[in-house]
């Protein structure tokens, strides 16, 4: 009996309640640096399962697929944004890993250092996003159109006084018979000056769906790497390798061309154990994608990363003339899909 292909009224007669195939459970953690963080433990009923971080900007930790995890999890955990050091390169103290880590919304990638009194700086690595909680949580579960769809929406601010007024609405979604998670986001500058924007979707993959025949497929139009370590591993770029001792990491700037939907589409797929993960993302804001390559004992890590600048900083990105600027009221939707297949 194939239940995602069953009508509500079909289903009706045999079950007490929809959260006995699917449901959003909201909890509180209670251990180590994790406790207090508000999570939302989604499960479609159809054998995708994912925990949204709503303390931590709505990222998402945990991921499994039909039993299977497939997001890299760091040394770190879970940590409660209380912990959180914003400067230097102080975030990966506080970085769990976990699908998805927002990244943003005025810096992504490198620190800046103090140049005197400022407010709004120094930016430190990747900004303040993944450790903003969220406001106005909802959970929504229905069926639209036929379909039970699940969903939780959240609002995460990063603002000053003298400073940005900006307003990130996320709502993450799935539906019983889905195999994808649905993100989509609306950035709207509320202040009274324009803004710095960037934005990063740091998407992270893990074994066993990342291993040594690993591949990473999409329809690249150029690919250029980041540093010299990436230029020395510019012809492999596509393919993993086992874990390995001492191994540097290297990143790939890669444009990838849009499909007629206008959604670019980059797929990590594991022969041997026949899953893939494809990433879709919607290139008309999110025109950048980096490719995060960490083949290290305990670092084992593929990071898939659509984004509307390049990981080098703000200062970085004004001086090559890409930095995207938020006018005020001005609104900026992005969506990414996460898409899970086997074979």
């Amino acid at each position: 009996m194939n239940i995602e292909k069953m009508t509500r009224q079909e289903l009706k007669p045999h079950i007490g309640s929809m959260n006995q195939l699917a449901r959003v459970r909201t909890s509180v953690l209670d251990d180590g640096k994790g406790r207090g963080i508000r999570v939302a433990d989604v499960d479609n009923g159809t054998g995708l399962r994912f925990c949204i971080l709503l303390d931590r900007g709505m990222d998402i930790g945990e991921a499994s697929f039909q039993g299977v995890p497939f997001a890299y999890m760091t040394p770190v955990g879970t940590v409660h944004p209380s912990y959180f050091e914003p400067d230097g390169l102080r975030w990966l103290r506080s970085f769990g890993g976990g699908l998805l880590a927002g990244c943003g919304l005025r810096n992504v990638g490198s620190p800046e250092t103090e140049e005197g009194m400022r407010v709004d700086g120094p930016l430190g690595l990747h900004g303040r996003l993944s450790n903003t909680p969220a406001e106005n949580i909802s959970v929504v579960q229905e069926w639209v159109d036929g379909t039970y769809r699940l969903s939780v929406s959240g609002v995460m601010r990063e603002c000053s006084l003298f400073g940005e007024n900006l307003e990130l609405r996320r709502t993450v979604s799935t539906a019983l018979g889905d195999n994808s998670i649905t993100i989509s986001d609306q950035i709207i500058n509320c202040g009274v000056r324009p803004s710095p924007l960037m934005i990063l979707y740091h998407i992270n993959a893990g074994f066993p769906l990342l291993g040594a025949e690993s591949v990473i497929e999409g329809h690249m139009l150029s690919t250029v790497p980041r540093t010299d370590d990436a230029a020395a591993g510019l012809g492999e770029w596509s393919r993993c390798q086992p874990p390995t001792e001492g191994y540097a990491e290297q990143c790939f700037y890669h444009d990838v061309e849009a499909d007629g939907d206008g959604m670019a589409r980059v797929t990590l797929r594991n022969p041997d154990s026949g899953m893939a993960m494809e990433v879709a993302y919607s290139k008309a804001n999110l025109p950048f994608f980096t490719q995060w390559k960490m083949m290290g004992q305990q670092e084992y890590v593929v990071g898939l990363e659509p984004a509307n600048c390049h990981p080098d900083g703000q200062a970085a990105e004004k001086e090559n003339g890409t930095l995207a600027v938020i006018e005020p009221d001005e609104t900026v939707d992005c969506k990414v899909v996460i898409t899970l297949k086997n074979g």
